[in-house]
């Protein structure tokens, strides 16, 4: 079988490109970790086993698929999700959780994974306004704790210019400004939601499109 392995590589004279995109694909998930405004947590799993999926990316095969039997490192998981007051729910199943709850969830996995780059997509949107700036806190202490890069996405400017350096501004794509914290002012904020702010024309009834009209109804 080696020999044979060896023949398809020389053959290729190349890795195939579905073995470099796999292989690319865990490179990236060894050097940053995505967390999404909704977290991919399987419904029927156990909060504990969806925490520590955060550091599969840096375990060998037989250590993850023994962690998804017994999992290892119940103690970290469980600080992690302290850290966000959810440690109550270690035992529970995902699909027992509020939204709030899935989300906090979502970010104690960040905090257990090893990627020197950190993606948080929208934290806060399931979180009321204290619980908010607490998850921003923990992640930013988190990050600095190991020397790790933060980089999340945000609507909530007071909680972002309170917890991180630099912000960069973005409209439809494009980057309406990039400083430090402290540089950033009011007139510049107002210019980033400008065009939000400013209400759509209506057009006249004979301009709309025939799908927008509204339709009338007979009733009998």
């Amino acid at each position: 079988m080696r020999a044979a392995a060896r023949r398809r590589q020389r053959l290729a004279g190349r890795p195939q490109p579905v073995d470099a995109v796999h292989a690319q694909a865990a490179a990236a998930a060894r050097l940053l970790f995505l967390a999404p405004q909704v977290p991919p947590l399987p419904p029927r799993q156990r909060v504990v086993t969806s925490v520590l999926a955060g550091r599969l990316p840096h375990q060998g095969l037989w250590q993850s698929l023994r962690s998804l039997v017994y999992p290892t490192g119940i103690a970290q998981a469980d600080a992690a999700l302290a850290r966000f007051d959810v440690a109550d729910k270690l035992f529970a199943r995902v699909d027992r959780l509020s939204g709030g709850e899935r989300q906090r969830v979502g970010l104690a996995r960040a905090l257990l994974s090893q990627a020197n780059l950190l993606l948080v997509d929208e934290p806060l949107s399931a979180l009321d306004p204290a619980r908010a700036g607490q998850a921003v806190a923990t992640l930013a202490q988190a990050a600095a704790e190991r020397g790790a890069t933060l980089v999340a996405t945000l609507h909530d400017v007071p909680v972002a210019l309170q917890h991180f350096p630099r912000i960069v501004g973005l409209r439809a794509g494009q980057v309406v400004f990039d400083l430090h914290a402290a540089q950033v002012t009011q007139p510049l904020l107002d210019e980033l939601y400008a065009q939000e702010a400013q209400p759509e024309p209506m057009l006249p009834f004979e301009e709309l499109p025939p799908r927008s009209r509204p339709v009338a109804m007979n009733c009998r």
